[in-house]
């Protein structure tokens, strides 16, 4: 890649705080996705995104052959790219659409697992999928699974993903606050909701940060899950129909200016969570990843904000498309009394 250089990032892998801006997402490596992920070239995205500073992929045992895949590429470029080198975060407790499995054994087996498929005895950051699916007692107890994990240096750093910031945000401040066997999690992933359709991650940054102690807020699906882009929004989509019109508008929109929707969504979503967290890349080849790393670019040179036309476009596709349905969101998971007691009490 002809480009802007590297980008700066150091590794240690005792402090996440030093993950770099952007990391490779694992969830393109599956057939939601790609119909056949075996061609994805992850051995070349693995050294374009390492040898320009993006020193971190982000997977689960939920995205089909993820991990394998991963670990396979990696073992390829582990001459040039050792695995002190890089970070590696996954998950665990998700295991097909409708099944979970939360239990210590299984966290445990899980994690090991994934050791393994990775090529590594030890893992930099483990998150606990997609918990607003499950009981907030089973999500507590392997929470406690993954501390132990990490005392016993079988992985680094432990935390939590999924889509509801607000009940993402209970769970997160109730075992900082009040579990002892979990204390503070180190990090949370949020998908969804930092994009041009939806910024509701910002409110919960500050509270995130100083009320449940965590070191890392990561944003996850810049384009909203394939919303945000010119092609057709995939079926598995939960949005409404209408989000899903005013989506192709916003494409339309921007097509008529001559810039095409998902690389505006990805320099606004860069720009939004520069010096807040990491965001995590779903990208499928390396001319995505390249077209990634020219945003990144473009937004520092624009002292980290969007140039004045892209500035412009934001405006126009959230004031006059988007609209009342700027920050519309769409349900997921189970209901948890814990946080309708709270909101009560409020």
């Amino acid at each position: 890649m002809t480009g802007e250089g590297v980008i700066y990032s150091t590794v240690d892998h005792g402090d996440i705080t030093k993950l770099p801006p952007l990391v490779l997402g694992g969830a393109t490596v599956n057939t939601q996705y790609n119909d056949d992920p075996t061609k994805i070239p992850l051995v070349d995205m693995l050294r374009c995104g390492f040898s320009h500073g993006i020193k971190a992929i982000d997977t689960s045992p939920y995205y089909g052959p993820s991990e394998i895949f991963y670990g396979n590429a990696l073992t390829h470029i582990k001459d040039e790219f050792p695995r002190n080198s890089y970070y590696i975060c996954t998950k665990v407790g998700r295991i097909q659409l409708d099944e979970f499995d939360y239990s210590r054994k299984h966290v445990r087996f899980s994690v090991l697992r994934s050791c393994q498929r990775l090529k590594t005895d030890y893992l930099d950051l483990v998150y606990l999928h997609d918990v607003e699916f499950v009981p907030m007692q089973q999500s507590v107890e392997a929470l406690k699974e993954l501390k132990l994990l990490k005392n016993e240096g079988i992985i680094k750093n432990f935390g939590l993903s999924g889509y509801p910031v607000d009940y993402l945000y209970h769970l997160t401040k109730h075992c900082a606050h009040s579990e002892p066997e979990v204390g503070p999690l180190d990090a949370v992933l949020s998908y969804c909701n930092l994009n041009l359709q939806n910024t509701r991650l910002h409110d919960y940054w500050p509270h995130w940060k100083f009320e449940a102690h965590l070191k890392m807020i990561n944003n996850g699906s810049i384009l909203s899950m394939s919303l945000l882009r010119s092609q057709e929004t995939r079926d598995f989509h939960p949005c409404s129909h209408r989000l899903r019109q005013l989506a192709t508008q916003a494409a339309e929109y921007c097509s008529n200016q001559g810039v095409e929707l998902a690389d505006l969504a990805t320099r606004y979503a860069i720009s939004e969570w520069l010096n807040k967290g990491s965001t995590v890349l779903g990208v499928s080849n390396v001319e995505e990843l390249e077209v990634a790393l020219r945003s990144y670019w473009t937004v520092l040179h624009h002292n980290g904000q969007l140039s004045q036309s892209d500035q412009a476009l934001v405006s126009h596709i959230q004031n006059n498309i988007f609209g009342p349905h700027m920050n519309e969101v769409w349900p997921s998971g189970i209901h948890h009394p814990e946080l309708t007691k709270k909101n009560d009490e409020e």
